[in-house]
């Protein structure tokens, strides 16, 4: 169906700044914080990552829609975006792959977006003063005064302080078996992976490499994953502020003093980080699309990776340092983004555990950083001999004692 429309829309950010477009999607009023993506292909994969929920997603792409949707794309069950704004949005698609225009998945999900925006202007606006709150109205609603829009954002949720994981997280468990995935050896590991937020293609990944995916719920228990005997314990990506996950943090301590080896991404990364001490600040804008470029500090090499996060770890990027929980050894900064020096990943010295910030699963985005499941499974056959026995709390070794050196989380912008 054409996404051709008469109907008003209006986006309006929470300092005041006005866009008015042509409504797409649903009609009526979406609330939320207001971001960009710079991705040039994947809207599909971005408005179905549970990354996203409670914001409204800007695409710096010009054209969306134009290969339509499919069920094999999304991943997740959802669109989880609270609102989207385009630019020039696709009349009807046209892929071999298609099985629904954008614009009939977002009415038929009630997701309410806007349509001839000047992107860039909106782009260049948060770039410049940060992610900030916003609502698109479209219909009756784009015909309210414009002082009216601007006290209802004005009176939304800010991100800061927003609990979100368990609101985008399964209810009930559920197993992703590796010859589902092209898989015909033996099962190599039991994994669980606390769903926080996760993409498809996370456990699809593991899966296909010979690992037994067993995806929880986000309030499930250090006792249950234990019940569950795993060789390793995954932290997924997810939505909202890291400080406001003190569950999933202490769950995480308890599998880092057993000795179970970890791998967290995105929202992982950020709780592994509080889960040894560090704290977490919000970034004047994110870091959200397929180009971001990231240095691995182990090897060198630049990778070109997948983003979704408005909020980082507050580490020294000097290391490796005594974590502030001391407890737990020795930790460095593993990953830096080239564009800013923000961490983008961790890695444990004294425990079998590390992280990053980006989403190596590459949907959609680059393979580069897809090795980094290869690593986790070899840190996993590493720990066959019994040391990681998720029935024992093993001490946790001690590392070199340091004083943790001094961070402004205030000067953000200059990470």
């Amino acid at each position: 169906m054409s996404s051709i429309t008469t109907e008003p829309a209006v986006l309006v950010l929470e300092d005041g700044r006005v866009f008015r477009g042509r409504a797409y999607g649903a009609l009526g009023t979406a609330l939320g914080e207001a971001v960009f993506s710079t991705g040039m292909t994947g809207y599909q994969e971005t408005i179905t990552d549970p990354s996203y929920a409670g914001q409204l997603v800007v695409q710096t792409a010009p054209h969306i829609g134009n290969t339509g949707v499919n069920a094999a794309d999304a991943e997740s069950r959802r669109i989880w975006v609270s609102g989207y704004v385009v630019r020039d949005a696709a009349r009807r698609p046209s892929n071999w792959r298609s099985e629904g225009s954008l614009d009939e998945q977002l009415r038929a999900q009630g997701v309410v977006g806007i349509q001839d925006v000047d992107t860039r202007a909106v782009t260049r606006h948060l770039r410049d003063r940060g992610a900030m709150r916003g609502g698109i109205f479209s219909g009756d609603a784009a015909l309210r005064p414009e002082p009216e829009l601007v006290a209802a954002v004005a009176a939304a949720e800010r991100m800061e302080g927003r609990r979100l994981a368990e609101t985008v997280s399964v209810t009930e468990a559920y197993v992703v078996e590796p010859a589902e995935h092209g898989w015909e050896g033996e099962v190599r590991h039991e994994l669980v992976a606390v769903d926080l937020g996760i993409k498809s293609m996370t456990p699809h990944r593991f899966a296909e490499r010979g690992v037994r995916v067993h995806v929880v719920p986000a309030d499930t228990t250090f006792e249950q994953i234990r019940a569950l005997r795993p060789r390793g314990v995954f932290f997924s990506n997810g939505p909202g502020d890291p400080a406001t996950a003190e569950r999933q943090v202490e769950t995480l301590r308890q599998v880092l003093r057993a000795g179970i080896p970890f791998f967290g991404i995105c929202f992982g990364n950020q709780l592994l980080g509080r889960a040894l001490g560090f704290g977490t600040y919000k970034l004047v804008f994110g870091h959200r699309g397929i180009n971001q470029p990231v240095l691995d500090r182990r090897t060198g090499r630049v990778e070109i990776t997948a983003h979704n996060h408005g909020f980082a770890v507050d580490a020294p990027l000097e290391g490796p340092v005594t974590a502030p929980l001391e407890e737990f050894g020795r930790v460095e900064v593993s990953h830096v983004c080239l564009n800013d020096d923000v961490v983008e990943g961790l890695n444990c010295r004294d425990l079998p555990a590390f992280s990053v910030q980006y989403h190596p699963e590459a949907a959609a985005g680059p393979h580069d950083a897809s090795y980094l499941f290869g690593r986790f499974i070899e840190l996993m056959d590493s720990h066959r001999d019994g040391s990681a026995d998720p029935t024992i709390d093993n001490a946790v070794p001690g590392g070199a004692q340091g004083a943790r050196p001094d961070r402004d989380a205030s000067t953000e912008g200059q990470h």
